[in-house]
């Protein structure tokens, strides 16, 4: 059976196993990507941050200069290792499943699996903290907001509504993510001018009494404002060009997300010293402080469109991820499965039920519950990565991080010591509810997939005719360094130079010819 090449114009035929109508045209697909650069930079800065909403937790638990050292030595350890990963693994394998196609062909779809449940899991219990958040902002304004059946009511309105944007396309959410990225940084732009003149820098160096730090909501609070950079990888079969976006997108993002929460730190804390008065709103009362009521107001306005943005994002990637593992067999093919709009129907239907389920806990329990789930399949993706590095070296990469391998090791050593540290935290300090979601998350990934392949074989649900086996085999085939896809062919099943992942490939793709690839894979059934 004869794979034309993705530059061909016309319908490429299928792989082993596969439905010809799974198929997608190669070149219409590449025209109708809908993400471009700056859509991009605006999801991942809400996918990770939003702004310096949330930080103010932070200073109140650690003090000022903890704080400040925070948000400069952190982005270092952490943020930076996860975006370049992120941009060598999404450019290399640019499709829907993101991260799950790394850890799969690294160790395999069982725990590429546990990957995607462990991410998905995490992202939904990430994202209830938004509306929570949002409500929080709005009751200020509206005091009869704090409780009751009116708080439920708004807040399960708030969900429909942003869902149904997300219903509506990935272009509608990335331009107004770009509309509200500005709405929500100006005014901070405006109260960091502002402030540079009721600044005493003798604040920022405010170290209090020790004993009294909580280091435990410290570094929650910290590692959750500056994570969820590899997310956005579930969207990288949406990203026109993704060999040339990706890194570009997220070393523009690292910058601005590092400065959105430092400037406004630095002049938050030298204009008001006292640490414990900084809780979640207070950037409002420093905006009234050097600019007026106006600026405050501007601030809380922004604070209420940030949730609404950081809510957009977290949502679009969660179903794109659940659209990606569809499409590769890994949950059923209702899941990939696009409405008129190109968007993933269902899966975003299930994200939202996911959201609404944990939108009853507070904003501390909900960081203190993903955080730890979010570890487990961070530590399994830094594992993955360093793997491919070794055993495949010369799978095509058209960004690769610039290290060699003992460097990457170095890289992400203290990132894993972070992660290994968040992992024990709930153990040292006993918190339970903390472990039982952790061991049912374990155990719920663990047997959903065997009954999930199960289901497969007895015919209970429909999938797509390819399974996670034959993802794992085809991986390198599709995403390696085979020179010229003109000449790769494909005979009972097996490819030139065999299936799988050979250990010596020749690499010498063209940047974007990765992100083609992708178009060789069965997708989801034709709208």
């Amino acid at each position: 059976m004869n794979v034309q090449s993705p530059r061909v114009r016309g319908p490429t035929t299928s792989l082993p196993g596969s439905s010809g109508g799974f198929q997608p045209t190669g070149l219409a697909m590449k025209n109708s990507k809908p993400l471009t650069m700056l859509p991009l930079i605006a999801l991942i800065f809400y996918d990770v941050s939003g702004g310096p909403f949330g930080i103010e937790d932070a200073v109140r638990a650690g003090g000022a200069l903890l704080a400040i050292l925070g948000f400069m030595v952190l982005p270092l350890v952490w943020s930076v290792p996860e975006a370049l990963i992120t941009s060598e693994l999404a450019t290399a394998f640019p499709e829907n499943s993101g991260f799950v196609a790394w850890v799969t062909a690294a160790f395999g779809p069982w725990w590429g699996f546990q990957e995607g449940f462990w991410k998905w899991l995490s992202g939904v219990t990430d994202n209830a903290v938004y509306p929570v958040i949002f409500l929080t902002y709005l009751q200020q304004v509206v005091p009869v907001l704090e409780g009751g059946i009116l708080r439920v009511v708004v807040l399960v309105g708030v969900n429909m509504g942003l869902t149904y944007l997300n219903y509506r396309g990935l272009h509608v959410v990335g331009n107004a993510a770009i509309g509200m990225t500005v709405f929500t940084l100006l005014p901070f732009i405006i109260m960091c001018l502002a402030g540079i003149p009721h600044v005493d820098p003798k604040n920022w160096f405010e170290i209090g009494d020790w004993n009294s730090i909580q280091w435990i909501p410290f570094l929650n609070v910290m590692f959750w404002n500056l994570n969820y950079w590899d997310t956005v990888s579930t969207l990288a079969g949406e990203v026109e060009s993704p060999g040339k976006t990706f890194p570009k997108a997220l070393g523009i993002a690292v910058v601005l997300v590092v400065l959105a929460y430092l400037l406004p730190l630095l002049i938050g804390i030298g204009v008001v010293s006292t640490s414990g008065d900084w809780t979640l709103g207070y950037f409002a009362g420093v905006a009234d402080k050097v600019g007026g009521s106006w600026l405050a107001w501007w601030v809380v306005m922004a604070a209420a469109v940030s949730q609404l943005g950081q809510f957009q994002a977290e949502m679009s990637t969660d179903s794109y991820q659940l659209l990606g593992m569809a499409e590769r067999g890994f949950i059923p093919e209702i899941f990939a499965r696009r409405s008129e709009h190109g968007t993933p129907t269902m899966a975003i239907l299930c994200s939202s039920l996911g959201i609404m389920t944990m939108a009853s806990f507070d904003f501390l329990e909900i960081v203190q519950l993903l955080n730890i789930v979010y570890c487990m399949a961070e530590l399994l993706e830094f594992l993955a990565f360093l793997w491919l590095r070794i055993k495949y070296p010369d799978l095509n990469r058209p960004f690769r991080v610039p290290l060699s391998t003992m460097g990457c090791i170095a890289m992400l050593t203290p990132a894993m010591l972070l992660l290994g540290l968040m992992l024990l935290l709930p153990i040292i300090q006993g918190q339970w509810e903390v472990l039982v979601f952790t061991i049912a998350a374990v155990l719920v990934g663990s047997l959903l997939y065997p009954l999930l392949q199960y289901a497969r074989e007895q015919g209970w649900c429909q999938y797509s005719s390819m399974t996670p086996e034959d993802f794992k085999a085809h991986l390198y085939t599709l995403y390696g360094g085979s020179s010229s896809m003109e000449d790769l062919i494909i005979e009972d099943g097996s490819p030139d130079g065999g299936l799988g992942f050979p250990g010596d490939v020749e690499e010498e793709e063209e940047e974007d010819d990765a992100g083609e690839r992708q178009n060789l894979l069965p997708q989801a059934p034709p709208r």
